[in-house]
């Protein structure tokens, strides 16, 4: 560790001990100016990679996944709280696993499983999105599967 004060790579630690889940640290003591400096070592894991419904390959990015979230509850109750909650449970997918490789459709259906259960329309709009909605029956289908007691026609919206 080069030292802050005097740029010298010769130190010893004093002191070691864990501060986060994923972080060591380290009470250092320079050995030629004597003065004392804290650093901090993170364990590196290996990148998470996402593989995509085309085949290619691409980094998990944490940020593009809340970014697809927002898109879905623009304008409902929802709280960050809530948001970070589904992030974590498809990040706990990630870490569970044996493999650093998560395919796209199942990180959809991560999310889909948690907004089922917080909100039904970010719910929809994330489910048209994903799903790749072409025609009002994927609607119908998605809403159905929602409440199964919903019994809901494209003949039965033109009754009313």
């Amino acid at each position: 560790m080069k030292c802050p004060y005097c740029g010298t790579y010769e130190s010893r630690v004093v002191d070691s001990r864990h501060s986060d889940e994923n972080r060591k640290r380290r009470r250092r003591e320079c050995l030629t100016c004597h003065k004392r400096y804290t650093t901090y070592e993170i364990v590196e894991e290996p990148l998470p990679i996402v593989i995509k419904r085309d085949g290619s390959l691409e980094p998990y990015s944490r940020k593009k996944l809340l970014t697809g979230i927002y898109h879905a509850i623009k304008k409902r109750p929802i709280t960050i709280a809530q948001i970070d909650s589904i992030a974590d449970a498809v990040e706990e997918v990630y870490s569970s696993s044996w493999s650093k490789q998560l395919t796209s459709d199942r990180i959809g259906t991560i999310v889909l499983e948690q907004l089922r259960h917080i909100d039904h329309i970010a719910y929809i709009r994330f489910a048209s999105v994903y799903q790749d909605f072409s025609d009002v029956a994927g609607f119908i289908a998605a809403i159905s599967a929602l409440d199964p007691a919903a019994k809901v026609t494209p003949d039965s919206e033109n009754e009313t």
